[in-house]
């Protein structure tokens, strides 16, 4: 049944394709949507933020070949707004430059749908700018323009007004101009551009994949030809192109065109991959989820006094412990005389934050790291301990307590499940070699990435780095035939990045 409620639609740009261009204005309408519609051109990694239930709708241009064309585009458009849903319009650069947004919102705003207009940051600027080149500067240029690259060059009634253009310019931008770069060369030299003008074509500028080709304006055709520039490419014309070699910052980054696949939700334990110039590439295969049944755990809660030990191994027992804990009544002055173990200081400091000191924190981060330091300072015999823990985990602190003479209780405080998104764009990744290095955090992350690939693994993911923490999730790896090419010595998301970055030498 239609709902009688208009939605409404977000004609949001994306950017150039560095995920990190992507305005927070932006992101809350990619979030908040029930349907996304989204072209080739854009980084597969921004569909890690849509909802799981969103509807996708993939109406890209590759190679010449249309997916959708605009008048059907603009229908799915007005058909989604008018069951009442919000829609995402993701389009490369800005909706409005060159991006047929306008377009766009006149066929919305005749049909009376409501639309706003998410602006973006355009490759005209961004592309140079990750390539050390700006389009003004002082002591070289005070003037630009930004020109369509793509208007058909046998038109006779062309637009372009080409000696405005070669004389009146400092800087002069082509977007979308490859196929049509003799073209644009040639008449810039016929109506006074000098032929020895400096000039650059980059090519998927802002993501992994970039490459920059220099030379003067006369050069530009040759040296596209003989390096194999293909769309998406932008051009750049005037002095400022002399100035790459001094201000280059992206493609000299010691992880430059990398792309680390992570099977986790993204968290800032990953940044410093993207400070030494890799891409992430976000594919969670597991997912937290609230227990079906509460009864073990408010049992442990309502007499939570009467533990010597609470023990939590992540932060998200910690999370999930909290909020049933306030749920029930009760809150963290029940846990007084209680003292606490944390595996982990990132669980230690997700403690701490709510002014719970912590008492322990293993050296090793694992259950055989946890039942050492208790045994090791006589702190089970006769103990009793909460663990409250996720439903699938291991046994080995719980036999140690036992064996040693203490009491324990293991309640579910969350389950953890297989995540499956988005597979088609992780399958063509693979496919297509655009993945560098596979990152796993626990057993659970590999098995479920097979699971998820079924009958295409392990051959897509042969000759493909892994890094894995611990010997756990290194043991299921192995299992399968494959070998852990990076083990950081200690079991956090922290060490293994730091890892990653030696064993490619940054």
């Amino acid at each position: 049944m239609k709902s009688t409620k208009t939605g409404k639609v977000y004609i949001v740009g994306a950017g150039p394709g560095d995920i990190g261009l992507l305005t927070l204005k932006g992101l809350k309408c990619l979030k908040k949507s029930d349907v996304v519609v989204y072209d080739f051109h854009i980084n597969a990694g921004f569909l890690a933020f849509v909802a799981e239930d969103a509807e996708l709708i993939y109406a890209g241009k590759r190679g010449g070949h249309h997916e959708m064309t605009q008048d059907q585009i603009n229908q799915a458009l007005v058909d989604k707004a008018l069951e009442g849903k919000a829609v995402c319009r993701l389009k490369g650069g800005d909706p409005f430059v060159f991006g047929r947004g306008g377009e766009e919102c006149e066929v919305l705003s005749a049909r009376g749908i409501p639309f706003e207009v998410v602006p973006g940051i355009s490759s005209a600027i961004a592309v140079p700018a990750y390539a050390g080149i700006p389009i003004t500067h002082r002591r070289y240029s005070s003037s630009f323009a930004v020109i369509t690259g793509n208007e058909d060059e046998t038109k006779t009634d062309s637009k372009i007004n080409w000696s405005e253009l070669a004389r009146g310019f400092d800087t002069l931008v082509f977007l979308m101009g490859v196929k049509n770069i003799a073209h644009i060369t040639d008449n810039l030299i016929k109506y006074g551009k000098a032929a020895d003008t400096p000039a650059a074509v980059i090519r998927w500028g802002t993501r992994t994949e970039q490459e920059t080709v220099e030379g003067t304006l006369s050069e530009m055709p040759s040296l596209v030809k003989a390096e194999n520039i293909r769309p998406p490419a932008v051009m750049v014309v005037g002095n400022t192109v002399r100035l790459r070699d001094t201000l280059r910052w992206f493609d000299v980054k010691p992880l430059f065109g990398k792309r680390v696949l992570i099977t986790r939700p993204y968290t800032e334990d990953y940044e410093p991959l993207e400070e030494a110039g890799a891409e992430i590439f976000e594919f969670p295969t597991i997912k937290d989820v609230a227990p079906d049944d509460f009864t073990d755990l408010d049992n442990a809660i309502d007499k939570i006094g009467l533990y010597d030990w609470i023990v939590f191994t992540s932060k998200n027992g910690f999370k999930y412990f909290l909020e049933r804990l306030l749920q029930r009544g009760c809150d963290v002055r029940d846990m007084k005389g209680v003292r606490i173990c944390a595996i982990g200081s990132k669980t230690a400091s997700a403690i701490e934050k709510y002014g719970i000191r912590v008492d322990m924190v293993p050296e090793e981060f694992n259950a055989e790291g946890l039942a050492e330091v208790f045994a090791k300072n006589s702190e089970i015999t006769g103990k009793r301990f909460l663990l409250p823990r996720a439903g699938n985990a291991r046994e080995v602190f719980p036999l140690k307590v036992h064996e040693s003479g203490g009491e324990i209780d293991t309640p579910i405080a969350y389950n953890t499940v297989r995540q499956e998104i988005h597979l088609k764009r992780l399958e063509r990744f693979l496919s297509e070699g655009k993945i560098d290095m596979l990152t796993f955090t626990s057993a659970a992350t590999f098995n479920n990435f097979r699971e998820n690939l079924g009958l295409n693994f392990p051959a897509s993911i042969g000759g493909i780095a892994i890094a894995a923490i611990g010997p756990v999730t290194e043991k299921a790896v192995n299992k399968t035939g494959l070998k852990v090419d990076v083990m950081p010595a200690t079991a956090t998301v922290s060490a293994m990045v730091e890892a990653i970055i030696g064993y490619y030498g940054g």
